[in-house]
């Protein structure tokens, strides 16, 4: 007797324990749902850019800008719901990526009275590795150094010791100038900070990870230096050693 009102004593707690598994069951039903909704609304803007943009798209990088927006598309939609993984690496033409990256941003670093300057000092160099990955890695970092950094921007590039190493250095926000807090590009960027939770720079170092690579961020207020090394692809290597 004692044994069974122990267990009908515990019902309630078996039913309530139930009633929260399958009500969260639900809440994750329906988030799921609602990032889909998202995904969809958020596909057909993009479409009407690149409709918009013709076939012959301008030279500074805009067809990678709309590449790099797809590539990001598909991730969210294998972690909302599953897929095939995304495509194998591929090599890379360093030179080019780098070149491409610099080209996207550019005109964002003049809207905010700064600079934005490649110096490529690493001779031919490819890489193994996703290409769009990489170029959302160099994207974060260069708009790091636009947003949150001084107005003279440059990304240096060399070889050392088997890596390509790539430097992000800014001149430190005490030179930046006074008019640009009126500068609609900064506004916007202030008037969304609260929703900043610091996942560019969280996109860099999982990059770089799994491009068996290295990042390492230092900042002050006479400028910031971000530092990405990545390894070169073995024969390449092999010619640099």
């Amino acid at each position: 007797m004692i044994e069974l009102a122990q267990i009908v004593a515990g019902w309630p707690l078996a039913l309530s324990m139930a009633a929260a598994v399958a009500a969260q069951g639900l809440r994750a039903g329906r988030r799921r749902t609602a990032l889909n909704v998202a995904l969809h609304e958020l596909r057909r803007p993009l479409q009407v850019v690149a409709l918009a943009a013709g076939p012959e798209l301008p030279a500074r990088g805009s067809g990678d800008a709309m590449e790099l927006a797809a590539a990001a598309l598909e991730r969210l939609d294998r972690e909302i719901n599953g897929g095939p993984p995304p495509p194998a690496w591929g090599t890379i033409d360093g030179h080019s990526l780098l070149e491409a990256a610099v080209g996207r941003w550019q005109a964002r670093a003049k809207l905010a009275d700064g600079s934005l300057e490649l110096r490529w000092n690493a001779g031919r160099v490819v890489l193994s590795g996703d290409r769009c990955a990489l170029a959302q890695a160099l994207d974060n970092l260069i708009v790091n150094a636009i947003e949150h950094g001084g107005p003279t921007i440059v990304v240096a590039a060399r070889v050392h010791e088997g890596r390509l190493r790539i430097a992000v250095v800014d001149s430190g926000r005490a030179l930046r100038p006074r008019s640009r807090r009126n500068n609609p590009a900064e506004v916007v960027a202030r008037l969304t900070g609260r929703q900043r939770h610091g996942h560019g720079l969280g996109v860099v170092r999982r990059v770089a990870s799994t491009h068996r690579g290295r990042f390492a961020l230092r900042r002050s207020e006479r400028g910031s230096l971000a530092v990405l090394e990545l390894p070169l692809a073995r024969a390449e290597a092999g010619r640099a050693e």
